[in-house]
């Protein structure tokens, strides 16, 4: 049988990067990640003139091939020889492949591994929260004679059941995915965040109410006790802590006794511990982090938007942007808004202009080609082949244009107190986190349309690199040798 396109590209990345010089090779939404011997051996511009291959860039110890998403996917399978990829073994290979990474760089990354799972939860219960306060507000209820009283009871019920799940058991699935991460068994941090949250413990937002009544229980006669509704970090400790008890206990458990024993002891030690020790400690942690991001978010003249908007698009250059994932599901789950990714959201409308800016003005066939279609996947939420194929790679005029007006864009969401009530809808789709309010909506959307419309400008008439002005070299001779 003929080789595909796809196996054929594959055969194509492997020869100019040699057979003996890969290590291993994984993939995320975009990338091909191949960890190499030496880098200095691979010739990046036979890499970019090979099909589908939108740019390149070497970090974190990996050689990293952009090839945008679904075709990364296709790629990765045919180097396999089309072995399934299940979705079981994804923590287990991103934990090999991230071995080399150190420190805070792979503290980082392991949060992203237990966050990225539950981001399109969150991400659906902000859709459903928003269209409940379209539908259920004064304004469009008036259009039909009607008033919030007016709304049938069992109707607000099963819309509660809709946008309040996920956030009342996010302990769970954040205990579940980092059982799953850690390599314990992700059933038991499932059952074991379902205790944190347990309705036989006082409410966490009841007690939080004064005027509830709700007071917490009293172990031993002074340590409050209450359920961890919200609570992420307490979630993420009791999760980690417990898995790592599992793996311990079942390398010491007699085989005939591991079934029952070893998810008894975990669940027995890690709610004790997780009730009366961890989750006391961590929630004043946790509630004084929110705090400090809300009082820097909420800072004079739009500061905080400003240096939040200036810093983003340098923590995506480094990977670090995946700390901001377990920043949000805090602020979410402890305000019901997330005003930090409204500020982080303008370096995708600012990546995008710069992207387009240079694209349209370079004479650089590949450039036109790869830059149009980097432009459209970061305006549907994937940015590496914009920055690193293009924004970043000729000079670094256009990444200071990119900077600024990110930045400038999030001092002005910043001062105008815009904010979203979900994450994980980016540039384009980003709007839809906004429908809660049409003030907020009509806001945010021109305010990203300035951003875009300023990056591109900007970039077009000032910062389009000369590299890029030149025309391409025939390649033709070198093909066919």
């Amino acid at each position: 049988m003929s080789e595909n396109k796809y196996e054929r590209i594959g055969k194509e990345i492997v020869n100019v990067i040699g057979m003996n010089n890969i290590e291993s090779y994984t993939h995320c939404a975009t990338r091909l990640r191949i960890s190499v011997k030496d880098r200095e051996m691979i010739d990046d511009e036979a890499i970019e003139r090979i099909d589908e291959v939108k740019g390149v860039f070497y970090n974190a110890g990996q050689y990293q091939i952009i090839l945008g998403t679904g075709t990364v996917n296709k790629v990765y399978a045919a180097l396999r020889g089309k072995q399934p990829d299940p979705i079981d073994e994804q923590p287990n290979k991103e934990a090999s492949s991230s071995r080399k990474e150190k420190g805070i760089r792979r503290a980082v990354r392991t949060l992203a591994d237990i966050f990225i799972p539950i981001i399109p939860i969150i991400a659906a219960t902000g859709l459903f929260l928003g269209l409940k306060g379209v539908l259920f507000s004064d304004a469009f209820l008036g259009l039909m004679d009607m008033s919030p009283n007016d709304i049938p009871e069992n109707l607000k019920t099963l819309t509660s059941v809709l946008t309040d799940t996920a956030f009342a058991f996010l302990p769970a699935l954040i205990c579940w995915s980092a059982f799953r991460n850690f390599g314990g068994m992700p059933v038991i941090g499932f059952v074991l965040g379902l205790m944190l949250v347990s309705p036989a413990l006082p409410n966490a937002y009841a007690v939080a109410d004064v005027n509830s009544g709700v007071e917490p229980l009293m172990a031993f006669g002074f340590i409050p006790v209450v359920g961890y509704q919200g609570k992420v970090l307490t979630a993420l400790v009791v999760g980690f802590l417990g898995a790592k008890l599992e793996k311990k206990l079942r390398a010491i458990m007699p085989n005939a006794l591991d079934l029952i024993f070893t998810p008894f002891f975990v669940l027995l030690t890690m709610m004790i511990t997780g009730l009366l020790i961890i989750g006391p400690l961590l929630h004043f942690v946790e509630s004084g982090l929110v705090t400090v991001i809300t009082k820097l978010i909420s800072a004079p003249l739009g500061i905080g938007g400003l240096l939040i908007g200036f810093l983003y698009p340098l923590a995506v250059m480094t990977g670090m942007h995946h700390l901001f994932i377990a920043i949000e599901t805090t602020l979410l789950s402890n305000t019901g808004f997330n005003p930090l990714i409204t500020l982080c959201a303008m370096y995708g409308f600012a990546n995008a202009g710069v992207c387009l800016g240079i694209t349209l003005k370079a004479k650089k066939k590949t450039v036109k080609v790869t830059g149009m279609s980097a432009t459209l996947t970061q305006l549907l939420g994937v940015s590496e082949p914009a920055l690193f194929g293009v924004v970043m790679r000729y000079s670094m005029k256009p990444l200071y244009v990119m900077i600024a007006c990110s930045a400038v864009g999030g001092a002005i969401l910043s001062i105008l107190n815009i904010k979203a009530n979900s994450y994980g809808l980016a540039v384009v789709l980003s709007p839809l986190m906004y429908i809660y309010e049409w003030n907020q909506l009509a806001v945010y959307v021109v305010v990203s349309i300035l951003t875009f419309a300023a990056a591109l400008i900007i970039t077009y008439l000032f910062a389009v690199p000369k590299a890029v002005m030149e025309m391409d070299q025939d390649h033709s001779k070198s093909r066919a040798s």
